[in-house]
């Protein structure tokens, strides 16, 4: 399967089926507490990632997540892992800029972001933990691009499928994701048939039971 229809595959799906696919295979589930800053939003994309670290006496080098941007492409998320730290901003208005004019789908930071009128109004996906005015500058630093991070207790690899939303985010393993997609596509079809059963007069109690949601063989009724 192509990249680009892996993904069109996922952007089919939330978060919420993904994790319950991620459940079945026993890999680690979807994780809450990173949502869009601004309105309704949801992103699907390939990891590029960048891990971040307190500013120390050495040469600050470049402006975080600016080598990570100017490697992204139209497929990808940037995903910056800042330990969930809520004091500092980690991703500000001239990086969403710098990122939309890339054809980058958005971000998704363990931390806190700051500009998000600028953000909305570029129509550029931002997930963080919040929003806070201080600058990353003098505080941060750029410890690695393209490395295992951790986001809210999720291991993220360069080239992880990330689908963020409303709900909260999951990562599946790019070596796996074919197979979640798969049973995550089978059971939103399975939701479906139940809330159209409901929808026409079913008891939820008759429709909807955990061996059926579980893809299980139904019950006798």
């Amino acid at each position: 399967m192509s990249n680009s229809s892996l993904l069109d595959r996922y952007a089919a799906l939330d978060s919420a089926a993904v994790s319950d696919a991620l459940d079945q295979l026993g890999l680690p589930a979807g994780v809450g507490g990173i949502r869009p800053v601004w309105g309704p939003s949801a992103v699907v994309g390939f990891a590029v990632t960048v891990g971040l670290e307190p500013r120390s006496d050495r040469p600050a080098g470049a402006h975080i997540a600016t080598t990570a941007i100017e490697t992204a492409g139209e497929q990808s998320v940037i995903v910056v892992d800042n330990q969930g730290r809520t004091d500092v901003s980690c991703w500000g208005g001239i990086l969403s800029l710098g990122a939309a004019r890339r054809g980058v789908r958005g971000v998704v930071a363990d931390g806190v972001c700051r500009d998000v009128a600028e953000a909305r109004e570029l129509g550029f996906p931002v997930f963080s933990r919040g929003a806070i005015p201080a600058t990353a500058r003098g505080r941060l630093r750029q410890r690695a691009t393209g490395e295992p991070v951790e986001i809210a207790g999720l291991r993220v690899e360069q080239g992880d499928v990330v689908v963020a939303d409303e709900t909260g985010l999951a990562v599946v393993p790019r070596e796996r994701a074919e197979e979640v997609a798969e049973i995550a596509t089978a059971i939103v079809a399975r939701e479906r048939a139940i809330a159209d059963e409901v929808r026409a007069g079913a008891r939820l109690s008759h429709a909807m039971h955990d061996d059926r949601l579980a893809g299980e063989q139904e019950t006798a009724r």
